[in-house]
């Protein structure tokens, strides 16, 4: 089988194998990178009045506490805790991926809603689907990708280098 049609069925094959995980990739990664445009995905980050932390542990989780959507009794509810002193806020962010942001002050909620983000981050690197698929699905469709790129540069470069090899014919004036 001669090279340039080994390279455009290796490269049709292997875009068929990657092409609905990179699809999912691809969109995504798109909503990852409006996701602080998008109120949807994650919650807009709000304002306190200070910019030096001065509320406890303890005033955090009993504030989280208070949101009942939150379902936030003690820290073993609690994902993650961010604090933000130029902005003067923590955000606490439950199991439910429930949002708090409060005051990092006075201790107030500012401004509580569903983050997404990190769903969407999830199916993004494939770990929504199973745990280690990052590593047994996502690794070999990127390196698939890869060499997709390399054989799709190659078909697109072949016709100009046979037309650089043809020796040019000179037209003679009659």
């Amino acid at each position: 089988m001669r090279f340039k049609k080994a390279n455009r069925l290796v490269h049709k094959w292997l875009s068929i194998v990657v092409a609905i995980p990179l699809l999912v990739v691809f969109v995504t990664g798109i909503l990852l990178l409006t996701k602080k445009q998008l109120d949807f995905i994650q919650p807009p980050t709000a304002r306190g009045q200070g910019s030096e932390p001065t509320i406890s542990f303890r005033q955090i989780l009993s504030t989280a506490n208070s949101v009942t959507q939150a379902q936030i009794s003690d820290w073993s509810d609690v994902d993650r805790l961010d604090v933000r002193p130029s902005k003067g806020i923590v955000k606490i962010r439950s199991k439910n991926s429930i949002e708090i942001q409060i005051d990092s002050q006075t201790g107030t909620i500012l401004h509580v809603a569903k983050r997404r983000s990190d769903l969407i981050e999830s199916i993004h690197d494939g770990t929504f689907f199973e745990k280690r698929a990052n590593l047994w699905l996502m690794l070999p469709v990127a390196t698939v990708a890869i060499i997709m790129s390399i054989t799709g540069i190659i078909m697109f470069m072949i016709p100009y280098l046979s037309k650089k090899r043809r020796p040019r014919r000179r037209i003679e004036p009659q």
